[in-house]
């Protein structure tokens, strides 16, 4: 870009950002989606954003959708998602910076900067080498989908990481990195969203027993979350208790096989109505009615960059029991916000524990505690409450976002 500019837009002159993602609302199935509604929100008071994105088309102004190209209709998928990024790199155009989101994007995000000659900054949801097992759903699409990454990730003028542990993760699946370019800055919540209804319609509708303590999941039915092990753990809980799982869209017919077979198992374990499996993706204010009604919030995941959905719960101020692993624990106060789950993981990339039986033990024992002790679940929740309050604001990320676009221009 030339000096001059750089210079005009440092002094706030028509900053022009166009972010670059596969979810954008209504067409959000996870993190990085919620991610990309509220950065675009509070971003929108600082500089001129425009969003391009997957899909049927949107009416909101500045957001554009590009479709997959009718000549790769039946492809495999991570080349009809190379397609789509091909549009949306024209479709920039004139911007002054691109910000792409997931390896879904970030082949638009690295073709944008060559074609317009402009930086190109990049947020690690999570990565590839560390998601093995998407190689069930891609098949060979996988060796593209690490491609996309890879080549992005190696050319991106910054790289935001949304944890330490996320950086860390970066750093040691690309080393050639500079590690100097990897910038940390936090998922958010929008806590005024995000807090506590003490409405009852949602939870009744569910079949959800409020007479009883219950433990929550709410996620995808992908390998990275843990949900098989979390539905083992549960066989082991206090009679009492309620499951209940916000629990859909599977990654693979094998994953989606292998928990119903689970589920099964569990119905069958425990009494009628002591467990409660929504498949469906339920509206954001059913999720926050049916969390703040929880005793405790479940995140079993063995892959977690950072994990947007304990914020959630926290913001609802419902204790959280999670792995410690990945960025959890820079969310999770342990001991103060919700307890963590200690873990001993493969280092093959998969997050596999090395010790499954005793994981699934000690999920079990720390929900358990959870589950019996009203006054320190209440207390969790609060703390809880307070942390995403303080330190998790959507308007704070969207300005240390902008710090990192003002460091490449």
């Amino acid at each position: 870009m030339p000096p001059a500019r750089a210079r005009a837009i440092l002094r706030g002159v028509a900053l022009r950002v166009d972010l670059l993602t596969r979810e954008y609302p209504p067409e959000v199935y996870g993190g990085a989606g919620v991610h990309l509604e509220y950065l675009t929100r509070d971003l929108r008071r600082l500089a001129d954003v425009r969003v391009h994105c997957f899909g049927a088309p949107r009416t909101e102004e500045g957001v554009t959708a590009y479709p997959e190209p009718a000549e790769l209709a039946g492809a495999n998928a991570a080349l009809r998602t190379m397609g789509v990024n091909l549009a949306m790199a024209d479709g920039c155009a004139g911007s002054n910076i691109v910000h792409s989101h997931t390896w879904y994007a970030n082949f638009a995000g690295h073709t944008a900067k060559l074609l317009h000659g402009i930086p190109h900054v990049m947020t690690t949801h999570s990565l590839e080498p560390l998601r093995p097992w998407k190689a069930e759903q891609l098949g060979g699409g996988y060796a593209l989908s690490s491609y996309c990454e890879r080549t992005a990730i190696e050319h991106a003028d910054a790289v935001i990481a949304v944890s330490a542990g996320m950086r860390r993760d970066v750093l040691k699946a690309y080393p050639t990195v500079n590690p100097d370019k990897i910038k940390v800055v936090y998922n958010g919540i929008d806590t005024d969203l995000y807090q506590p209804d003490s409405g009852t319609d949602v939870v009744d509708r569910l079949g959800i027993d409020r007479n009883r303590p219950s433990v929550v999941f709410v996620g995808r039915i992908t390998r990275q979350k843990g949900l098989p092990y979390l539905m083992r753990a549960c066989k082991e809980l206090p009679a009492e208790a309620q499951i209940i799982l916000l629990a859909g869209a599977p990654d693979t017919p094998e994953i989606a096989a292998e928990v119903t077979a689970l589920a099964d198992e569990l119905r069958a374990a425990r009494d009628a109505g002591g467990v409660v499996w929504v498949q469906e993706m339920l509206p954001k204010q059913e999720v926050i009615q049916v969390l703040t009604h929880a005793t405790v919030f479940v995140c079993p995941s063995i892959y977690e960059p950072m994990g947007i959905v304990n914020l959630e719960a926290m913001a609802c101020e419902t204790a959280v029991v999670a792995t410690a692993t990945g960025g959890i624990p820079e969310v999770v106060a342990d001991g103060e916000t919700g307890l963590l789950v200690p873990i001993e993981q493969a280092e093959d990339g998969t997050g596999t524990p090395l010790h499954p039986e005793k994981f699934v033990t000690d999920l079990a024992a720390t929900l358990t505690r959870v589950l019996n002790d009203p006054q320190l679940a209440e207390r969790l929740g609060k703390a809880g409450r307070r942390r995403a309050v303080e330190h998790f604001s959507w308007a704070r990320i969207a300005e240390d976002t902008l710090d990192v676009y003002r460091s490449v221009l």
